[in-house]
C-alpha cells in the first residue's frame, strides 16, 4: 500500500500551493543522486516523492485524492508521469529548470542546464579571534566535474553518438488515461537525459553522469565583530551545476566557542572578579583578564561593593559594521570568608560592634541584583 502522499512530502492536509512545491524542492535536492550515491534506496525515494508532487500539485487529482485516496486515483486510470520510460534525474531536471518537463503539459526544450545545489557547513572560532578576524579551513563534499571525462560523460578516447531510442530528439512523448481523458506527456528521454547524445562508452569514474562528489577544503575569512549563528554566503562554491548550469553556494555557518572567562552582550564583555569582603572594604588592587592581551591591574576603591562595575572603555569587541570597540564590564562579586579560626572570628567580632549606620547605610542603597541588571544595561 503506497504511502500518504501529504506523509511522503511531510505536509499538512490544508497545505497550500506554495507550500506542496517548496517541500518537494527540499526533498528533490536531499535526494539527488550526486550527492546520495551511498543510498541505493534514493532512487525509490525519489520517486515516490514525485510521485505525491505530480498529484498534489494538481488541483483535480489533489481533490480525488482527498475524496478517495489512491483507489480513487488507480480507478480514473492515474499512472505516474516518469514510471517506464522516464528517469527520477529527468524529473528532477525537468522541476529545476532542465529538460524534463514531466511535470507539464508542453513539450520539452533541449537546454537542460541546472544551477547547483547551495551547501552548508559550519565554522568555529574562538572569542579572541573575532576580536581580529580569523583563518578558518572548512570540508566538505560537494558534487563536480568528472577530472577524468571533464564533464562530457564519456570515456577518454571513445565516441559521444546519436541516441537510439530518442532518435537525438533529447525527449519521449506518453499517453495516460485520466478521469479527464488522455493526455499526452513529453519528458526527456531516460537514456539521454535530453540531450540527444550518448556516450558509447561511459566515463568509468563517474558512471556516464559528467560530475563526482569530491572533498573540498577551503580557507575561510571570518571577518571580525562577526556573531554567534551568523553566516557567510560564498558564491559558486556549493554544487557544481549540470549541462553548463552554474554552481550553486557555500554557506558558512559561524560559530563562536563559549570563553569560561567572559560573557558576550553585543560588542561588549562582562567578566567578574572575586574580591576577599575585608579588601573590599579597604579598597584594593585585582588582575582582569583580556581578550587580547596581558592581564591588566585595577584599583578598586574603598568601600567597593557587590555587583559594582569598573569599566574599560574599548576592551570589548569590534562591531561587523566598523566604529569603535565595546567596552570590557568587570564585576566585582565581593566572597564572604568562611570557616574562621577563633582569632578570625574575634577579629571581626569586634569589628561587627563596632559598626555604625553610618558604615552601613550605602551597602543598603542598592541590592546586589539591581547592581547586576545595572552592570548588564551599562
Amino acid at each position: 500500500m503506497p504511502r500518504d502522499y501529504y506523509d511522503v512530502l511531510g505536509v499538512s492536509r490544508g497545505a497550500d500551493e506554495q507550500e506542496i512545491k517548496k517541500s518537494f524542492r527540499r526533498l528533490a535536492r536531499e535526494l539527488h543522486p550526486d550527492v546520495n550515491a551511498h543510498d541505493p534506496e534514493a532512487e525509490e525515494k525519489f520517486k515516490e516523492a514525485a510521485e505525491a508532487y505530480e498529484v498534489l500539485s494538481d488541483p483535480e487529482r489533489r481533490q480525488i485524492y482527498d475524496r478517495y485516496g489512491h483507489d480513487g486515483l488507480r480507478s480514473g486510470g492515474f499512472e505516474p508521469s516518469f514510471e517506464g520510460f522516464g528517469s527520477f534525474a529527468d524529473i528532477f531536471d525537468a522541476f529545476f529548470g532542465g529538460s524534463g518537463g514531466g511535470f507539464g503539459f508542453g513539450g520539452a526544450t533541449r537546454s537542460r542546464a541546472v544551477q547547483g545545489g547551495d551547501v552548508a557547513v559550519t565554522a568555529e572560532v574562538t572569542l579572541a579571534q573575532v576580536i581580529a578576524g580569523a583563518s578558518v579551513e572548512v570540508s566538505y563534499d560537494a558534487a563536480g566535474e568528472c577530472p577524468r571525462c571533464h564533464g562530457n560523460q564519456a570515456e577518454p578516447g571513445t565516441p559521444i553518438e546519436t541516441c537510439q531510442r530518442c532518435g537525438g530528439a533529447g525527449q519521449l512523448r506518453a499517453v495516460s488515461r485520466t478521469p479527464f481523458g488522455q493526455v499526452v506527456r513529453a519528458t526527456a528521454c531516460d537514456v539521454c537525459r535530453g540531450e540527444g547524445k550518448v556516450a558509447s562508452t561511459p566515463c568509468r569514474e563517474c558512471n556516464g553522469r559528467g560530475r563526482k562528489v569530491v572533498l573540498r577544503r577551503l580557507s575561510i575569512d571570518v571577518p571580525a565583530g562577526i556573531e554567534d549563528g551568523q553566516r557567510i554566503r560564498l558564491s559558486g562554491r556549493g554544487h557544481a551545476g549540470e549541462a553548463g548550469g552554474p554552481p550553486g553556494d557555500l554557506y558558512v555557518l559561524v560559530r563562536v566557542k563559549e570563553d569560561e572567562r567572559f560573557l558576550r552582550d553585543g560588542t561588549d564583555l562582562v567578566t567578574v572578579v572575586d574580591v576577599p569582603a575585608p579588601a573590599a572594604a579597604l579598597g584594593t588592587k585585582v588582575t582582569v583578564p583580556k581578550l587580547d592581551g596581558d592581564p591588566v591591574e585595577v584599583a578598586l576603591e574603598p568601600g567597593t561593593q557587590p555587583g559594582d562595575t569598573v569599566l574599560l572603555r574599548g576592551s570589548g569587541l569590534p562591531s561587523l559594521r566598523g566604529g569603535r570597540r565595546g567596552d570590557l564590564r568587570v564585576v566585582v562579586n565581593v566572597v564572604i570568608p568562611r570557616h574562621l579560626s577563633a582569632r578570625q572570628r574575634e577579629l571581626l567580632e569586634e569589628l561587627h560592634g563596632t559598626l555604625s549606620e553610618e558604615n552601613l547605610r550605602a551597602a543598603a542603597d542598592e541590592g546586589v541584583f539591581a547592581k547586576l541588571k545595572r552592570a548588564l544595561r551599562a
